[in-house]
């Protein structure tokens, strides 16, 4: 039995949960999310109101789907009560970013400047010119978005310029050295 798929889903007050076949969907004060279960898994409440994920044999493929699956109903819990944000800065000189509306305006040492749209149920928030944050309610599209935003500028292993997530270190290399 997985360590993680056995345990339930322990659902706030605030929180309603629909479980409709395959569908389970959650609504919370920030919003409503869905998700369909994939085809082995099933879904259902206890006698308690938590969620519970069962599988119906010990297959590979329902071993390796029970976990993934309490793992993505507990994130669709959290979403709804608190949000995902990440936290991400920009190195390097000249780089900066800049809030218009919706949109973000970054200055990366291209010829021009790089635009990203908020898309639905993502918000930006710009702290300083070289840190801002992705805050939303669905942790895969924040997560998505974060890392289009870091593809945008790598952070080079050479100087350490680029965009990258708060806190995370970037490898160092040597260069070369000259005569």
């Amino acid at each position: 039995m997985s360590r993680i798929g056995k345990q339930p889903v322990t659902i706030p007050s605030g929180v309603d949960v629909t479980i409709d076949g395959r569908n389970v969907s959650v609504k919370g004060p920030k919003g409503t999310l869905t998700l369909d279960i994939a085809e082995p898994i099933t879904v259902e409440r206890d006698d308690d109101g938590a969620i519970v994920v069962n599988r119906p044999d010990d297959e590979r493929r329902s071993r390796s789907l029970h976990g993934l699956s309490r793992t993505l109903v507990a994130n669709l819990v959290t979403g709804v009560t608190e949000g995902y944000t990440t936290k991400m800065e920009i190195f390097g000189v000249g780089y900066r970013v800049a809030l218009k509306g919706q949109t973000l305006e970054f200055a990366l040492g291209y010829s021009h400047p790089v635009i990203i749209e908020a898309p639905e149920g993502i918000t930006f928030a710009v702290e300083t010119p070289t840190k801002f944050s992705i805050t939303g309610i669905d942790k895969q599209q924040v997560g998505q978005i974060s890392a289009n935003i870091r593809r945008l500028r790598r952070p080079d292993p050479y100087k350490g310029k680029g965009v990258r997530y708060e806190g995370e270190q970037i490898r160092r290399k040597v260069g070369k050295t000259g005569k």
